[in-house]
């Protein structure tokens, strides 16, 4: 059986994976990955629109994995509408790109549940194979952080190196051309960054999980030296 300092860490690193799939299927299922404005250029050349009017042309977008919305702002007031990445918008973004985001998120959920499971196996008994053990728990959290630092690193070259959003916001657009003014990272991206965060923190609780700290001899123990104890 395990000590209790390793029982309540392996505890702690269990309690933290299964938190960071929860942070990770929240992430994924939620539209508000990158929010921006958006500037209607079509409509602002045709009335040669000057700064003050150029707030009647700009709208607002957001959008995640899956779904997301926007603002149209052409002259005539605000129309809001929502769109849906898959089947057809995908096919005008980087389609690869994408579809590997989602994967790697895929893959880092499956790699956070079997580190919460290996966790609680190692808070119950000490396991005979090493791979069951603190290395096994170690190597899962390494595969589980670094799959999701993939996709977040991958969302962000498309978003800046693919002009991702300014694709989104002119899909299916015939008469309008949409520029991006301003675009910046929500909540659901940096929840994932933090569910990386999530798994560098149970790296940590595993090295210290495998320090041995030197035991505390009690008064009793030190009362308890014979005569031989002392002539060895």
């Amino acid at each position: 059986m395990p000590g209790c300092f390793k029982k309540t860490l392996f505890a702690l690193a269990s309690l933290v994976s299964f938190v960071s799939f929860i942070l990770i299927v929240v992430a994924m299922g939620t539209p508000k990955w990158m929010t921006g404005k958006i500037l209607c250029k079509t409509g602002a050349d045709l009335v040669n629109a000057t700064d003050p009017e150029l707030v009647k042309f700009i709208g607002e977008i957001y959008y995640g994995l899956f779904q997301g919305g926007k603002i149209r702002q052409c002259g005539l007031g605000g129309r809001r509408s929502k769109f849906t990445i898959f089947p057809h918008m995908v096919k005008k973004l980087n389609t690869g790109l994408h579809v590997m985001i989602i994967m790697f998120l895929c893959v880092a959920i499956f790699f956070s549940l079997v580190s919460f499971g290996f966790c609680i196996l190692n808070a119950i008994k000490v396991p005979y194979r090493a791979i069951k053990g603190p290395a096994g728990v170690g190597l899962w959290n390494f595969l589980a952080g670094g799959f999701i630092v993939l996709a977040v690193t991958s969302f962000m070259a498309a978003v800046k190196l693919h002009q991702l959003t300014e694709r989104i916001a002119n899909f299916r657009e015939n008469a309008f051309q949409f520029v991006i003014l301003e675009e910046e990272f929500e909540d659901c991206f940096w929840v994932c960054v933090a569910s990386a965060t999530a798994h560098a923190v149970n790296l940590l609780l595993v090295a210290i999980s495998g320090i041995n700290f030197p035991k505390i001899k009690t008064k009793t123990e030190e009362a308890n030296v014979t005569a031989e104890d002392i002539m060895y």
